[in-house]
């Protein structure tokens, strides 16, 4: 049974990203550290209590469509509508809707501890989130009058409608159209899939964010609009009216994550009311609501990251209580007359076991570091604001795409830990695997997040602002040489930080010659050398004047047994593009 690991989750906050030191400083007002372990606490308490306990039956029986009407699992829609008497959905919405205005840094935290509970239930929830940020930023007061008090409370959701059957990661193929009425509102017309949470029995009403495009809009993401359609009408009371013009058409049967449902959505079929057409409002300007949508997809990339991290937080606890228990064969030194060992006394299984809890450890420090950017950004001004912007947007791909792959590889080795008994339904190990592999998959795929890293995130600020990170990871590793009890910890973390800055100068002189498809090749083993010294680089700061021998001993694993990857990634980032480039000629042609 998952244990929510709140000592591990407080630690991280506070002395890896930096958030300690800011409560003792009061940067975040009168939030106090008692405070912040209170809710991290029940935050675990309700994940380990309340949600992981459904994530079988979830599994199980999924969500059903029958009629046009999706029906969640056994037990589901009252544990959600427990989720938000706890205040959960509004933990860090603006406070003027209902919210408390809580640092994200928290609410990611109890992310993380929702999803090893179960990653089915808590991507809903989470979609709201972004759909609150969303309307707050860009939406008119009429539009967050109406609705954000309800979406911050959770009695309405909210979701995010851009794929279609043949725009998936290319929106420029978006053909979904939107024809001014001449009220102020849109007929929506179009149809969208991979709608998650698109229908369900969670609330009575579902508020969709859809991408569409305006008659005269012209061609590519340039113009498409963002329009807010919702599932019933409101009136003027706040009480609901006639259903719209928008139904679930199918849902689709997935590898996992079974209890969300994943809907294609029909706009503007004359299904409801007498005038064909899904009657929506325009949010943000006509023609630029791509970049509307981004702030509700950068704050899902963050999200979809914490998955990868409770998905492998979960599977680390499955395997290590497996291999508690289980005996075979007998463990070199043991006892002749002592019959077999626990697994876990074998050193093949102990390095497995570590490494799980190294990557998922490596993988947290990096999306809380992520947030706490954000948070700075947010609290900050000027100068400052500004650098800790480019800090969170450097680190979203890494902390989107790493806590994925790290979501799946973990899980897969938490199956192998099981063996056979991990390859039957039973132990649950299987599930885990299941759920984990569409992360890397949604929310734009991890190859595109190791482009926008290479494409987008290196030239910012004319290269500075990677450069001030990499500075940052200089220093930790000065620090970290000088401490004792860490073994080899600086010299590997000085051999892999010269790795990174190779393939960082690489990177630059590449694409400053115009060698673009060289330096994409490279995209996807530079992203993991960023963020393997990172998530490495992270955790050691956190060594030092900290009293955690276990901490200590996971950041010396972490060097001494991962980070002599870093090599082998940096030469194929260097090297590696001619021999694809020939590879893909001779063996890829149609």
């Amino acid at each position: 049974m998952y244990r929510a690991p709140v000592d591990e989750i407080a630690f991280t906050l506070k002395h890896v990203t930096g958030f300690g030191a800011d409560l003792d400083a009061g940067r975040f007002g009168d939030l106090s550290e008692d405070l912040v372990d209170a809710i991290i606490g029940e935050a675990g308490r309700f994940a380990a209590e309340e949600i992981a306990p459904l994530a079988k039956v979830g599994d199980e029986k999924g969500a059903v469509l029958k009629d046009g009407t999706v029906t969640t699992p056994p037990g589901w829609a009252d544990l959600y509508r427990r989720w938000c008497e706890g205040g959960w959905n509004g933990l860090a919405a603006p406070e003027e809707f209902g919210g408390q205005g809580l640092p994200t840094l928290l609410s990611v935290a109890a992310i993380e501890m929702w999803n090893s509970g179960s990653m089915a239930f808590a991507i809903g929830p989470t979609l709201t989130v972004g759909a609150i940020e969303a309307l707050e930023k860009h939406a008119t007061p009429e539009l967050q009058k109406t609705y954000l008090e309800k979406l911050v409370s959770g009695e309405w959701m909210g979701t995010m409608n851009l794929t279609e059957p043949q725009a998936g990661s290319d929106l420029n193929a978006l053909k979904a159209r939107a024809e001014p009425v001449g009220d102020g509102t849109y007929r929506i017309f179009g149809q969208k899939i991979f709608i998650t949470y698109g229908e369900h029995d969670f609330t009575d009403n579902i508020v969709h964010l859809v991408l569409a495009r305006l008659p005269d809009a012209p061609a590519g993401t340039k113009g498409i609009s963002l329009f807010l359609v919702p599932k019933f009408f409101v009136n003027n009371d706040g009480s609901l009216g006639a259903r719209n013009d928008v139904f679930c058409a199918s849902m689709e049967h997935k590898l996992g994550i079974h209890a969300s449902p994943t809907c294609t959505m029909i706009y503007g079929d004359g299904k409801f009311g007498e005038t064909p057409g899904a009657v929506g409002w325009l949010i943000g300007e006509e023609n630029r609501g791509l970049a509307c949508m981004f702030t509700m997809m950068n704050n899902a990339r963050l999200a979809v990251g914490m998955q990868g991290v409770g998905i492998a937080e979960a599977a680390t606890q499955k395997a290590i209580a497996y291999a508690q228990e289980r005996r075979q064969g007998r463990a070199a030194g043991a006892p002749k007359n002592g019959g077999m060992s626990p697994i876990v006394e074998h050193p093949d299984i102990r390095r497995t076991l570590l490494t799980m809890k190294a990557e998922t450890q490596m993988a947290r420090a990096i999306t809380y570091a992520c947030a706490y950017a954000i948070d700075r950004a947010r609290l900050d001004e000027g100068d400052e604001a500004t650098a800790w912007q480019a800090r969170a947007d450097i680190l979203t791909p890494m902390a989107k795409a790493f806590s994925t792959d790290v979501g799946v590889e973990v899980a897969s080795l938490g199956l192998q830990v099981h063996g056979g008994m991990g390859y039957v339904e039973e132990t649950g190990a299987a599930a885990l695997y299941r759920d984990a592999r569409i992360a890397p998959i949604y929310e734009g795929t991890n190859g595109i997040q190791a482009i926008d890293l290479v494409m987008r995130k290196l030239p910012l600020q004319g290269g500075e602002a990677v450069a001030r990170l990499i500075g940052e990871l200089r220093a930790d590793q000065k620090s970290v040489a000088q401490a004792r009890g860490l073994g080899a910890t600086g010299e590997k973390l000085a051999d892999a930080l010269d790795d990174l800055e190779a393939a960082t100068a690489f990177m630059t002189s590449t694409l400053a010659e115009g060698r673009v498809n060289e330096a994409l090749a490279g995209a996807t083993p530079y992203l993991r050398l960023f963020s393997l010294v990172i998530g490495v680089a992270f955790n050691a700061r956190a060594v030092a004047g900290n009293e955690n021998p276990g901490h200590a001993a996971l950041v010396r694993f972490m060097a001494e047994n991962l980070l002599g990857e870093t090599g082998a990634l940096r030469q194929r980032v260097t090297e590696g593009a001619g021999s694809l480039d020939a590879a893909a000629d001779a063996l890829l042609s149609a």
